[in-house]
This record gives C-alpha cells, sequence and structure tokens, in this order.
C-alpha cells in the first residue's frame, strides 16, 4: 500500500514537472516567433564593391514599424561620395531576402546606438519600459551571428543577464590602458552583462525577455578572450548589452515617437 502510494506520488510530481516543462518550453517558442519578424539585417549597397549587398550587423523594427534600432559602429562607416552607396536593410528570411533602402536619423556614439529610417513599414517589436531588468532575468538574443553567406537566417541565442555592471572590460596590466579607454572609464554607463555566447555579427541584435518577447536591450559587443580571429572557434560566453533605455532617451532627443 504504501509503496503504491508512493509511486502515485512520484508519477504525479514527474507529470507537474514535465507539464511545466513543456508550457515553459511552447512559450518560448512562440515569443521567438513573434519577436523574429521584426529583425532585421543592416548593410550597405556599394555599386562598384565586389559585393553590392553587404550585410554588417543586426537590427529591430521598432516604432511605427518604419524604424530600425542597430548599434552605431554597424553604420559608421562615411559613406564614399565618389561612389553609389546607401545605407540598406535586409527583411525576410532564406536565400532572397527583401532589401530596403535606409536613411540614419539619429545616432548616440556614446551609447553605441543609431536609428534607421525605411520608406515603407515592417512588423515592430515591443519596447520594454525604461528601467533596468533584474540580475537572473531569462532573456533571449536574435541577430545573425554569422553573416548571410548562405542566405538570412536568424539564430536565436538564451541566456540570463548575470549582471548590470560599467561599461568597462578590465584589462590585465595598466599598459594596455588607452586614452579612449580612460575616457570611457571617465564616462562610464551601466550595461547588461550576458550569460550568452553571440558573435560579432550578432551586433545590433535586440535582447528581449523569454516571458514577454519586449526587448531590454541591445546587443553591443562580445568578450574576446584570445584574438579576433579565434572568436568563431573559442568564443567567450560573455556577452553585452545595452539597456533599451537609451534607445528610448535617444528617439525622444531626436523628437521621434515610439509606440
Amino acid at each position: 500500500m504504501f509503496i503504491n502510494k508512493f509511486y502515485s506520488l512520484c508519477t504525479l510530481f514527474v507529470g507537474i514537472f514535465t507539464y511545466i516543462s513543456e508550457a515553459n518550453c511552447h512559450s518560448i517558442v512562440d515569443v521567438v516567433a513573434k519577436v523574429k519578424p521584426s529583425v532585421v539585417g543592416v548593410g550597405l549597397y556599394d555599386a562598384m564593391g565586389a559585393q553590392t549587398h553587404q550585410l554588417r550587423g543586426s537590427g529591430f523594427v521598432f516604432g511605427d514599424g518604419s524604424l530600425v534600432a542597430t548599434n552605431y559602429h554597424v553604420i559608421s562607416k562615411a559613406l564614399d561620395p565618389q561612389k553609389v552607396q546607401y545605407h540598406i536593410v535586409f527583411s525576410g528570411t532564406g536565400r532572397k531576402p527583401q532589401i530596403h533602402k535606409a536613411q540614419i536619423i539619429a545616432k548616440d556614439r556614446e551609447h553605441d546606438l543609431a536609428i534607421l529610417k525605411l520608406q515603407t513599414t515592417l512588423t515592430p517589436v515591443e519596447l520594454a519600459a525604461p528601467n533596468y531588468v533584474n540580475d537572473g532575468t531569462e532573456v533571449l538574443l536574435t541577430g545573425f551571428p554569422i553573416g548571410a553567406v548562405l542566405g538570412l537566417y536568424p539564430a536565436t541565442h538564451r541566456g540570463i543577464v548575470a549582471a548590470t555592471t560599467p561599461d568597462v572590460i578590465p584589462t590585465a596590466h595598466s599598459s594596455r590602458l588607452s586614452i579612449k579607454m580612460l575616457d570611457r572609464l571617465d564616462k562610464k554607463f551601466m550595461i547588461y552583462q550576458l550569460d550568452i555566447t553571440a558573435y560579432p555579427g550578432n551586433s545590433g541584435s535586440p535582447l528581449y525577455a523569454a516571458e514577454s518577447g519586449e526587448v531590454v536591450g541591445i546587443l553591443n559587443k562580445v568578450f574576446v578572450k584570445e584574438s579576433k580571429e579565434s572568436v568563431l572557434e573559442k568564443p567567450s560566453g560573455i556577452s553585452y548589452a545595452i539597456p533599451v533605455k537609451y534607445l528610448l532617451e535617444l528617439a525622444k532627443l531626436k523628437g521621434i515617437t515610439v509606440k
């Protein structure tokens, strides 16, 4: 009798655990499916280039559907006035993505953010409130970690916000400090350190809450423990993201309406 009750309880607990696990799994699948259409590639059109349509990073659509957020460093290279060049956004998936001409309407070098304007509208994501999320919050990241060699296929990574920390990566020795790094120390601000494996192509990817799909940050950089050449082979598993509050502040500063 006792053994039968014990096995019955065990079966009940296993059933409850399985139900919760499956519900959580379905929730994340649904959230990714909701956010994925808003994730775009950001790049450059160069009529005279070896590759005319160049993917340089990731981004996401927000606001009224005509706005795209990405990192400043993704679009920082000046256009050559002697060539036919302009910024572009890739949308859709597969080997033949849609190409949209884009214009930079806002830049924030300090927080490594930029906002582009499209001539058409796409599906926007929802932005979270302008406050920091708690350490340990489960988050997802969707972007283009290895570019678009075989086509536009967004990849999603899962992890947590490991810490909210100053935007400074420490050096092993004071001799490695540069003027730029010292200036960064003087103007430091808080960013998210993530327990997520990401790659340079993920720059500008949306970081969003696994529970709701609301964007809480923008992937900014990846901690490289050896060399830039080995980052694909030996990723550090540590990356950083700019809190969405700075994107909202940039939009407000430029008079851009965000729903």
